[in-house]
């Protein structure tokens, strides 16, 4: 396809699914890392996503995970083109909408549906349009079914994405949840005539067990709805590469405990509208550290350390920790000399108050807080999103003072302190003063911007920065700290958790490869055969 100017516009590959949860993510992941592997210069694209997982691209805006995630297996900079609208959901029947990421509006499903939509569909088009002018292959990823008839006729999603961007589809099915002939069956006779001509190949994805017991099924399958299967890929165990839902967590496989109690027990609290989990990825990987997520007071046990996680909505996942009994327990733990950790928006409930003139985040104007620190958060309809570099302020036992941080920063609310504190947890050099920084009052750290606070014994700290669990030195040094308040040998090994995450994505890549014909996929790409 060429562009009015005679240049050839990006070829399209684009995975819709037969639901939601089949794999998509992962599949175009893959092959954003095959295309990369092979020298052509790729991106990825989803025009709108849900999720409470998102990234921070380098400019500083918010887009979902997965893009962010895919850019990386690019090798690229990650840009708000690759997911130009972005859906966060904060009550049931309600979302944040962020448009090229930053916050446009709250709307509810109807109003978006019915009045933003033929806006949204310009915005979608012209992203994409930049990319496919940008790189030389765009993979594009759907969302849910496309099968979905009560939302069709105003698509920007999926089967009209593709027609737009004029690219083959992919249908991918998830094998592992049972049904998936009837899955795949039931989505192209529900399609319209000229979206199952756009449908050019079907993947069995989760497959388990032996591939050669569903040959006959795969046989009957392909002459039924007339299309090739163009792999079956098996299912794919730990994998350190982020998820982009919640709904993972109940299928992650966490370690259990040791009998012997040589392990370190982290619990996390699984809060109602929990955001940025993978914040937690690379605990997972640490040898001797048994991480899970409590839901409930029965869930409890005796953990080490107890983080609060970040949340879209502070005030009612705070009340949710107050009806359920895990406030008390928290604090309890903490009484008894117990270690806990805030993130974001787990750092403001460690506060006082939460104060919300506006109504930003609930319909309750002020909401006590934990009173763990002399502060107090007020939420304002600005947003703060942005990559942030600091130094630990203050060393507490195994972590020294002055260990580089690196991570970024999504939150609407101000904190600010009530009286002196014995000092921040981090003094980032990417913010100056001149933002009236919360500590000025307090601290003499000039000219840099103090974040979060921490306890005079380091068991107690909290801070605005995602992703601080993915500095390995610092993560190494903090739970060595918390083995030695244990009474447990301090390990002398630290896992690298971004190089982890690169093998991932060529493992990832080659058991792709192996399992789905490339060869077939780089001759339906736009109806061009690989050069």
């Amino acid at each position: 396809m060429t562009d009015a100017n005679n240049r050839r516009a990006a070829a399209t590959i684009m995975l819709q699914g037969t639901a939601s949860d089949v794999g998509k993510s992962l599949l175009a992941t893959a092959i954003c890392r095959i295309l990369k592997q092979d020298g052509i210069k790729a991106a990825p694209f989803k025009s709108q996503n849900m999720s409470l997982n998102s990234y921070v691209t380098p400019d500083g805006k918010e887009i979902g995970r997965a893009q962010g995630m895919q850019a990386d297996a690019c090798g690229i900079a990650a840009t708000t083109d690759m997911n130009p609208i972005l859906l966060k959901p904060k009550q049931d029947m309600a979302a944040q909408v962020v448009v090229h990421g930053k916050p446009f509006a709250d709307m509810s499903a109807r109003d978006y549906r019915e009045r933003y939509l033929p806006e949204a569909e310009q915005i979608v088009k012209a992203a994409l349009a930049r990319l496919r002018d940008e790189y030389e292959a765009v993979v594009l990823e759907g969302a849910g079914s496309p099968a979905e008839v009560n939302l069709k006729d105003r698509d920007i999603v999926n089967m009209r994405l593709a027609g737009w961007a004029d690219a083959p589809v992919l249908l991918v099915a998830d094998i592992d949840r049972g049904g998936v002939f009837a899955s795949i069956v039931g989505t192209m006779d529900i399609l319209e005539p000229e979206e199952r001509d756009r449908v050019r190949g079907v993947i069995i994805n989760k497959f388990r067990g032996d591939v050669s017991l569903l040959t006959p099924g795969l046989e009957w399958l392909e002459r039924k709805i007339g299309k090739p299967v163009l792999g079956v890929v098996p299912y794919l165990d730990d994998l350190q590469l982020e998820d982009e839902d919640g709904a993972s967590l109940d299928s992650k496989g966490y370690r259990k405990k040791a009998a012997t109690g040589q392990e370190l027990d982290i619990a996390i609290l699984r809060l109602p509208r929990l955001s940025n989990f993978t914040d937690f990825d690379p605990l997972l990987q640490e040898p001797g550290v048994n991480v899970r997520y409590v839901r409930d007071a029965r869930e409890w046990g005796e953990p080490d350390v107890v983080i609060v996680p970040g949340s879209k909505n502070a005030t009612e996942d705070l009340l949710f920790l107050r009806n359920t009994g895990l406030e008390s327990l928290l604090l309890r733990h903490i009484e008894e000399g117990g270690r806990a950790t805030g993130i974001c928006a787990g750092y403001q409930m460690m506060g006082r108050r939460l104060l919300d003139p506006d109504l930003v985040e609930s319909d309750l104007p002020e909401v006590a807080g934990m009173n763990l620190f002399p502060m107090e958060t007020t939420y304002a309809k600005d947003k703060k999103t942005e990559r942030v570099i600091g130094t630990v302020a203050a060393g507490f036992g195994a972590v020294s003072p002055g260990a580089e941080i690196q991570g970024y920063e999504i939150h609407m609310g101000r904190t600010d302190f009530l009286e002196p504190v014995l000092q921040p947890f981090l003094v980032q050099s990417s913010r100056l003063t001149g933002e009236q920084a919360p500590y000025q009052r307090y601290h003499p750290y000039q000219p840099f911007h103090p974040d979060g606070a921490i306890s005079e014994d380091g068991r107690l700290w909290g801070t605005y920065v995602h992703g601080i669990f993915h500095n390995d030195r610092f993560r190494h040094d903090w739970l060595n700290e918390v083995r030695q308040g244990n009474g447990l040998a301090p390990s002398d090994r630290i896992t690298a958790f971004g190089r982890l995450r690169e093998l991932s994505f060529d493992r990832l890549a080659d058991h792709v490869r192996l399992h789905l014909d490339m060869e077939a996929v780089y001759r339906i790409m736009n109806g061009g055969e690989r050069e």
